[in-house]
Order: C-alpha cells, then structure tokens, then sequence
C-alpha cells in the first residue's frame, strides 16, 4: 500500500448514451452496477476489469489506486 491519497471522486461515461456524471466511489465495497441517470442503462465492469469505476471512470476504484487488487 502507498501513501499517496486516495482520490475518491470519479465521473463514469454511460458507454449507451454519453451521459457523464461524478460520483463519490465507496472505499469498503467494489461496485458492480451502475444505473446511468440519463438513459437508465445498467452498466457492469468490461471484462477484466473489477468494477464500473475501473471501467467506465475518469478514476479507478480506490483498492486500485492503492496498488491493491480490488476487492480482494
């Protein structure tokens, strides 16, 4: 684990419809779905990749950011 801070804010891009909106990403959990606003698409992590904020994120998830595995 680094020192480095954690960034826990990230905007997600619904791949669907374009609609980006920033999101406060949780530090005890992986989230799996995410339900853009705009078009109500339910987005899952692209394979690979452990979460929607790795996926479709400005951010990765914090366990990521830590150099951790996600979730793990």
């Amino acid at each position: 684990m680094t020192d480095t801070p954690v960034t826990l804010e990230s905007t997600l891009t619904c791949p669907a419809c374009g609609h980006a909106q920033t999101e406060t990403m949780p530090t005890d959990a992986c989230q799996w779905f995410y339900e853009c606003s705009a078009c109500h698409t339910v987005l899952k992590p692209k394979p690979g990749d452990c979460c929607v904020y790795c996926s479709y994120g400005t951010v990765a998830c914090p366990p990521i950011q830590q150099g951790d595995s996600c979730c793990g």
